[in-house]
């Protein structure tokens, strides 16, 4: 709750923004946690300062902060005709570190706080009464990402694969065990894999690849700073890039060769994305077994001798 009183020994509060030309850049007050309250007063403080793509984007995000929660940054920049920079932009001069943080404050007003736990549970809910949400909600990911993956783009991405000589595969946060699973079962059918899930080494990976290489890239939102940039650099390397995203437009679909599109329910304001990564797996399974299919002897002989060795880890 807001109030313009200061407690005794409180910190002064930061000073309201001073007037900028139309278009300057303006530095974020700091110091002070970026409530919802807080935000929109400093959003209607700037609108009059601004240029006008920034005005834009501020007037939607304030005539529709609803909206915004479930929106990326590309479709907010669409939507304002605007570019991402300058979305990510405001965000910033609001006080906010990204567009990703700006949703997190904006939701605090628009949803509850057990949904930041799971979209479709209330508080009061007892175990059986979870299990039956987080299950029904899991297998609807699954038959909506089925009716929304493409054969075609399936088929480009195996044909893209199998021609790679190396292939890195990218993933952050919640994406990093998808990569490294994708990364075990690729060399378990004799494909030359590697998971590459440290920030630094994307980038460096990303730098040093090559029209030899393929990118496989993991992201739900598709706006994930790091993965984002490694897929850049590695498509202007001369790489050909792979990437499983959710439906819907993002930041790292203008780097993809091929898209593979999951469609995970999930509001996109929490931090972790839990139903799309039952999704992202049935994907890389698919594709595990259509590349196997595709060169069967090998990966058939490939499985025989890692089970082989793997079966010595066994009692």
């Amino acid at each position: 709750m807001s109030s313009t009183s200061q407690p005794p020994g409180a910190p002064p509060s930061p000073s309201p923004p001073k007037a900028a030309k139309p278009g300057a850049r303006i530095q974020p007050a700091g110091g002070t946690p970026l409530s919802h309250a807080l935000l929109m007063t400093r959003l209607r403080a700037l609108r009059p300062t601004l240029g006008p793509a920034l005005q834009r984007i501020a007037e939607f995000i304030e005539q529709h902060a609803q909206d915004v929660v479930h929106m990326s940054v590309s479709e907010v920049a669409e939507r304002t005709g605007a570019s991402e920079g300058s979305v990510v932009g405001l965000c910033k001069s609001l006080g906010a570190t990204g567009f990703q943080q700006l949703k997190i404050v904006l939701a605090q007003s628009v949803v509850q706080p057990v949904q930041l736990i799971h979209e479709d549970l209330d508080r009061a809910d007892d175990a059986a009464t979870v299990m039956a949400k987080i299950f029904h909600s899991n297998v609807q990911a699954l038959h909506d990402t089925q009716a929304t993956l493409s054969p075609v783009a399936l088929e480009q991405a195996v044909e893209l694969l199998r021609a790679a000589e190396r292939i890195e595969i990218y993933g952050i946060g919640s994406a990093a065990p998808i990569a490294e699973d994708a990364h075990y079962r690729m060399r378990r059918i004799g494909l030359q894999a590697r998971a590459v899930v440290d920030s630094h080494m994307q980038v460096i990976s990303a730098s040093l690849a090559g029209p030899e290489v393929a990118v496989l890239t993991i992201s739900h939102s598709g706006s994930t700073h790091e993965t984002v940039t490694a897929t850049r650099l590695a498509k202007e390397a001369g790489a050909r890039t792979v990437c499983i995203t959710n439906f819907g437009k993002s930041p790292i679909q203008q780097f993809a060769d091929v898209l593979l599109l999951t469609m995970a329910r999930e509001t996109q304001f929490r931090t972790e994305a839990m139903t799309s990564r039952l999704a992202q797996l049935a994907i890389i399974d698919v594709l595990i077994a259509c590349l196997a299919l595709r060169d069967y002897d090998r990966s058939v002989a490939s499985i025989g001798r890692t089970f082989d060795v793997l079966s010595l880890k066994r009692y």
